[in-house]
């Protein structure tokens, strides 16, 4: 069994960021600092416990913020290459990884809200040892004018990381990130930065590009379908590739616009018929769905084939909708194919199912086309 995330931050890397510290700073108390750091960490969850160590750090460096900025600066390894930093560690010449997280915090709630040009600064190193996506989010919040125009600089540095922050940090719903609520409301003054590195030679920048649309996408659909109106036609396979996955959600909910950009806007002309199997279904079990399709169109028809499972809430009050995706395929003229998959229904720790009626929709570039339904026997019965 894998370890829980929150190991990757525990006494050894307390130990690492004290040792790392006192070689740049002779003033350290490295004891004083791992007694508070160590104190109650055992019982926290991965981000409490960045936030913990921030503390402590805060708690031990000078009240100067250009000089506790410095310390932390000089405490570190040197930069990562490439794309992944996932195997960059702590070593002789400082810290990198993990134990970044934590000072990143701490140049943010020191720096975010008075001294932000010396705090962007500072994280302009560390996310080059980690990332600094989290910590950058406050003072976007605080002096937002500023952070966007350094962001605009940095969208030619020569490090990919820096440029993956540029997008990454500045997403409005970055997971386990504080909401960026302005641009969840108005994302325009973060679309120079996204035209900026929608084509940039880092896979790993263009995927922060994508996922940052897809954001956009989930309050402000037709600015996407409008990005894709503008940077569709013509694109590079890589562009493609990576607007595709910026649509993924759009795509899934059927938008029309969206789906007409990329060719799947049309209905379905033809017939269709679908099964599910077993019914009822056992608790835990696999629901086979089984798609027949019969064109009458006289040429061609480029099909994306998703479906949504209505599923049923605790007590029958109702169904939670869930879309996965489906079969993507040209059909020819007349032509007629099969298709099946199985859909496992066995709980997981992100969904969980109640017996009784449950619904399934099949849907053709958006449209729904038919519906059936399946019973899901109660736990009790399976064997």
């Amino acid at each position: 069994m894998a370890e829980p995330f929150k190991l990757l931050i525990g006494p050894h890397t307390v130990a690492e960021i004290s040792h790392h510290i006192g070689r740049v700073w002779p003033a350290w108390d490295g004891a004083s600092f791992s007694r508070q750091a160590l104190d109650g960490l055992d019982a926290l969850e991965l981000k409490a416990r960045v936030l913990h160590l921030a503390q402590a750090l805060r708690a031990h460096l000078p009240t100067d913020v250009d000089e506790a900025c410095s310390i932390l600066q000089a405490s570190l390894g040197p930069p990562g290459e490439g794309d992944d930093l996932s195997a960059l560690r702590t070593s002789p010449q400082g810290l990198a990884g993990w134990p970044v997280w934590p000072l990143s915090e701490t140049v943010a709630a020191l720096a975010a809200r008075e001294h932000p040009e010396r705090g962007l600064a500072a994280l302009h190193a560390m996310t080059q040892r980690l990332t600094a996506e989290f910590a950058i989010r406050p003072f976007l919040i605080h002096h937002p004018d500023l952070s966007l125009a350094t962001l605009e600089r940095w969208v030619n540095d020569p490090s990919a990381h820096v440029r993956r922050l540029v997008s990454e940090g500045s997403r409005p719903r970055l997971p386990w990130g504080l909401r960026l609520q302005s641009l969840v409301q108005d994302p325009r003054p973060t679309l120079p930065l996204l035209r900026a590195l929608q084509d940039d030679e880092s896979a790993y920048v263009r995927r922060s590009v994508a996922n940052h649309l897809n954001d956009i996408a989930k309050d402000h659909p037709s600015l996407v379908a409008q990005w894709l109106a503008d940077h569709l036609p013509g694109a590079s396979a890589r562009r493609r590739a990576l607007l595709r996955h910026a649509s993924r959600s759009l795509i899934k909910a059927g938008d029309p616009a969206v789906l007409a950009a990329w060719g799947v806007g049309a209905p379905f002309k033809g017939r269709v018929q679908m099964s599910l199997s077993p019914q009822p279904l056992p608790w835990a079990g696999k629901l086979m769905v089984t798609v027949a399709l019969h064109s009458t169109a006289r040429q061609a028809q480029t099909l994306a084939i998703d479906y949504a499972v209505h599923h049923a809430r605790a007590g029958g009050d109702g169904h939670n909708v869930k879309v996965f995706k489906g079969w993507q395929l040209s059909l020819p003229a007349g032509a007629q194919v099969q298709l099946s998959r199985a859909h496992s229904m066995r709980p997981v720790t992100t969904r969980r199912y109640w017996p009784g009626s449950h619904l399934l929709s099949l849907r053709i570039n958006g449209q729904t086309v038919q519906e059936a339904a399946f019973e899901l026997l109660p736990e009790a019965t399976a064997s």
